[in-house]
């Protein structure tokens, strides 16, 4: 990573009910880099997303945005510059297409030259999308707004892999227009093939941690984090 983080946790615990989920754990990305937080189920990705969104107050350590440390919550984030895609689908179900655009931060025409497949849903009630049309809708409308930071939660969810590509171009189309993007992603032959670095977290800590260049070649390694038992 080169510059200043955009985003970073520093020897962060996170949990829930005084129990940590992650522990002493440290990562950061700067502008204009896509970076990937992967590991199995249970590993303590979505958790570790939600501290750095400020959803969730840390146990231990410290939040960095924009090199500062931060603990304003998620509201105020987003308002500084953060723009969130968590696992569920952030639309507005019972409105149109249209409608959801219209609520959105961002120009609804740098959504459609983004995502054109939505060009002729926007009378359709966004509820009655398919699952990929939500995911585009929910994602265009973070990009649209222009944050400086990107959290994306495992967006692919129930989707196939040719939507996941398209989404995935769209995030490092992002980050090469500046943003810092953090994604949590489980298609991660996908994800490697498009971001800068990766981290590998198991049980709430760190495993393994480079560049994808790198991480190419530890493979058996990557392997072994989802294989081996909880």
């Amino acid at each position: 990573m080169t510059g200043r983080p955009a985003i970073a946790a520093e020897s962060l615990s996170a949990g829930y009910n005084g129990v940590p989920a992650v522990h002493d754990l440290s990562l950061e990305v700067a502008a204009g880099e896509m970076v990937l937080l992967a590991g199995p189920n249970g590993a303590g990705k979505s958790t570790t997303v939600r501290a750095l969104s400020g959803a969730l107050a840390p146990l231990a350590g410290r939040v960095h945005f924009d090199g500062a440390p931060c603990a304003t919550p998620l509201h105020r984030r987003v308002q500084a510059g953060l723009g969130v895609v968590p696992e569920q689908r952030a639309i507005f179900r019972g409105l149109t297409v249209a409608d959801n655009l219209r609520l959105g931060r961002g120009d609804t025409d740098d959504v459609l030259t983004l995502f054109p497949e939505l060009r002729g849903r926007l009378r359709v009630r966004a509820g009655l999308l398919s699952g990929g049309e939500q995911q585009m809708l929910a994602l265009g409308r973070v990009i649209a707004s222009r944050p400086t930071v990107i959290l994306a939660d495992e967006m692919s969810l129930g989707l196939a892999p040719i939507v996941v590509t398209r989404l995935l171009a769209a995030l490092r189309a992002a980050a090469d227009s500046g943003a810092a993007v953090l994604l949590v992603e489980q298609y991660v032959k996908l994800a490697l093939d498009t971001v800068d670095r990766a981290y590998f977290i198991k049980r709430g800590r760190i495993e393994l941690s480079g560049a994808v260049a790198a991480l190419r070649q530890q493979s058996d390694e990557i392997a072994s984090l989802y294989l081996r038992g909880e």
